[in-house]
């Protein structure tokens, strides 16, 4: 079935949203047991990790962790937001760096300026968005930055959700509260997927969508460690304790080519495998053999295959022992361990 189709439905009690490009599944969000990245504290700081140079913060929602703590006492109240996932026995991953981001718009109470995307290029365009941008800024003296959706959006929908995030902004910039409480919740699967999937497509709302558009079969397939690749080739995603490990292999194919090929399709697929899984942290690639002369090629197509990926991966390099090292924010709850 060709074309992209959103479904928003629900699997084992859990809120989730699922994207389909082309009959198969590309991206798929689904509520962690973990707090919602986005989400925003009044914290405490409770004890520093020194060895570290971070420190231990009290949340309604269990213990936090911030990096690069200068100036701040035990005892302090301060406000952090969730920035990644907390792993099961881990402290939440927050940041001082508060960001409030909606379809159009992304607010930056802490960072004053009004920047367009990049991405837009018609100069004409840009103008149009800045005086949006001022317009609905006019008396905040908060930053933003304006997305790449927004190219072409209708006036008044791209200032109704700039208007929207400097509300909840200023909501949280005047708080004076004591002690630990939630803020402001982070968006759940289907809000990212309004959010973060803007590209046009048919968006499926009924109940019992994952089962009637094929999600349930892909997230069984996904669920599983074996992802096929090209010509027989196919390669085995094992997260563990420590990281991802990823193994490389020809299959049947014995040619001398073999090896380049298998590889290549695995960066082609790999963002996608890691995606559909909510896979991230270290990630080790154990590559079929190829001549080193094959590398920068692989590089080239790996470089490719994460550029359309929104979640930060650092292309790390080559380890001694000949393997790939990859470093991806761990964004999302692993999905075999939230359907487990």
């Amino acid at each position: 079935m060709k074309g992209r189709t959103i479904v928003l439905d629900h699997i084992n009690g859990h809120e989730a949203a699922a994207l389909m490009v082309d009959g198969q599944l590309d991206d798929f969000l689904i509520e962690p047991r973990a707090p919602r990245i986005g989400t925003v504290y009044r914290a405490v700081a409770d004890r520093p990790i020194k060895g570290q140079g971070g420190m231990f913060l009290k949340t309604p929602d269990g213990p936090a962790f911030l990096r690069q703590v200068k100036g701040l006492a035990p005892g302090q109240s301060l406000k952090v937001q969730v920035s990644g996932y907390a792993e099961p026995g881990k402290a939440i991953p927050v940041s001082q760096k508060l960001l409030f981001k909606s379809r159009y718009a992304i607010v930056t109470p802490d960072a004053p300026g009004l920047n367009i995307s990049r991405s837009i290029k018609d100069e004409a365009e840009r103008d149009r968005l800045l005086e949006i941008a001022h317009e609905a800024l006019s008396t905040e003296p908060f930053g933003l930055i304006v997305r790449s959706c927004a190219e072409g959006a209708a006036a008044e929908d791209i200032a109704e959700d700039i208007e929207a995030m400097v509300a909840v902004a200023m909501d949280v910039a005047g708080d004076e509260g004591a002690g630990p409480e939630m803020l402001v919740q982070g968006d759940g699967p289907h809000v990212l997927a309004w959010r973060d999937w803007v590209a046009p497509a048919e968006v499926a709302t009924d109940a019992g969508g994952f089962e009637t558009h094929g999600i349930l079969d892909a997230l069984e397939t996904a669920r599983g460690a074996r992802v096929a690749l090209e010509g027989g080739a196919f390669l085995y995603i094992e997260p563990t304790r420590a990281l991802v490990a990823v193994d490389v292999n020809t299959g049947a194919d014995a040619s001398l080519a073999a090896g380049v090929k298998a590889n290549l399709a695995c960066a082609r697929v790999l963002p996608r495998a890691l995606r559909v899984r909510g896979l991230g942290g270290q990630i080790v690639l154990d590559l079929a053999p190829m001549a080193k002369k094959d590398r920068r090629a692989f590089e080239t197509a790996l470089r490719q295959g994460f550029k359309a990926d929104d979640i930060d991966t650092a292309l790390v390099g080559w380890t001694p022992l000949g393997h790939y090292e990859l470093q991806r924010k761990r964004a999302r709850a692993p999905v075999a361990e939230v359907l487990q």
